[in-house]
């Protein structure tokens, strides 16, 4: 999400083509500027189903463009570039580990969506100026293969003070915490866990336990990690990944044949929730086309059919989740967290402790 979601599962495992919406419905020429078109700027993990789309479609009388823009901090940091002259109108997939350089910023301007009282007041991150509005949430967690576990008989690590223990030592493969959404959410969710002193410390013992640091997520999950079966074909011998409470249910949908329970499971006490939103962007040709979409991102239609497109969870509370979620990848039940003001103040530091530690 956002990060990379798990629509990258179904991609890597190449047995379900979801629709690609770059340029959805693009009649060419048409710019943002005519009234009947709302463009949407979002990352590249952005998807929706057809019918859906089609019936916000029909029944707002609004055109809708996509423009994906790579993942989600390249597609803000573009978006704070061209804010003067915006390239859409809507913008979706800032999340709260990049929602404060976007406010700080002025990307965009106030608006409440209708439907919002049905939103959790946990995800509302802006709720005294209505910015931006609450779409989604997912957790970023350790997953562990079943199997080979099984198999050494030990028991899966349950929280990050696990995974320093000797006993899974040379197990653990993440992503580098400066180019990588999961990679970056996982340090924050440690230094959620141990504070802002007490982070390096655990993650010197990580280093001195063997855990490997890849690029990004696709290499670690595909490559790297033994419990996908992308990774299992590419002899991954990691059996311990930094992904998504969402990934054990995108095995099991995305299986050949489906198995009757999910072959990777979650790490619950290594969980940092990442909440992402949308905003009517601040000089949006079409702001009025614009709100009508964020409506839309919030109706329960949109919602229900979310989980199954970016492998994510919905915000409203009278959403119905996926039969596959609840049982394979239910949300974490405490997970970290840490307010966006915070993430703003530290992350560059942050980032820039991990990599002399860890790295070098």
């Amino acid at each position: 999400m956002h990060h990379k979601t798990l629509k990258a599962v179904a991609a890597g495992l190449g047995l379900l083509a979801l629709p690609v919406l770059t340029g959805c419905g693009s009649t060419g020429g048409k710019s943002s500027a005519d009234a009947k078109t709302v463009t949407l700027v979002s990352h590249n993990s952005w998807s929706v189903s057809k019918n859906v789309l089609a019936d916000f479609e029909k029944r707002s009388g609004y055109h809708v463009r996509v423009l994906e823009d790579g993942d989600a901090g390249q597609a803000v940091n573009k978006a704070i570039l061209t804010k003067d002259n915006p390239q859409g109108d809507v913008f979706f997939g800032v999340d709260n580990t990049l929602l404060s350089r976007a406010l700080d910023n002025g990307l965009f301007q106030p608006y409440t969506a209708k439907g919002l009282d049905r939103v959790g007041a946990a995800y509302q991150l802006d709720k005294d100026k209505h910015r931006v509005t609450p779409v989604d949430y997912g957790d970023i967690c350790v997953n562990y293969d079943k199997a080979w576990f099984a198999e050494h008989r030990l028991t899966p690590p349950q929280s990050f003070a696990d995974l320093a223990e000797p006993r899974y030592k040379n197990l653990l493969v993440t992503e580098n915490t400066a180019t990588s959404s999961p990679g970056l959410g996982f340090l924050l969710g440690s230094a959620a866990s141990y504070g802002d002193k007490g982070w390096p410390d655990y993650w010197k013992k990580l280093k001195a336990n063997g855990v490997k640091v890849v690029d990004g997520w696709d290499q670690a999950y595909y490559q790297e990690f033994s419990g996908s079966s992308q990774g299992r074909k590419a002899g991954g011998d990691r059996p311990l990944v930094v992904s998504y409470a969402s990934s054990p249910p995108a095995e099991v949908i995305y299986a050949k044949k489906r198995p009757g329970t999910a072959p990777t499971g979650v790490a619950t006490g290594t969980c940092f929730r990442q909440t992402e939103f949308a905003g009517v962007l601040g000089n949006a040709a079409n702001p009025k086309g614009a709100k009508a979409f964020v409506d839309f991102l919030v109706s329960k239609e949109f919602q229900q059919d979310m989980p199954l497109n970016m492998y994510v969870y919905p915000v409203v509370r009278d959403a119905k989740v996926p039969a596959e979620f609840t049982e394979f990848g239910p949300a974490a039940e405490h997970p970290e967290t840490l307010a966006p003001g915070k993430i703003a103040a530290n992350r560059d530091q942050w980032v820039k402790t991990w990599t002399s530690l860890v790295l070098k």
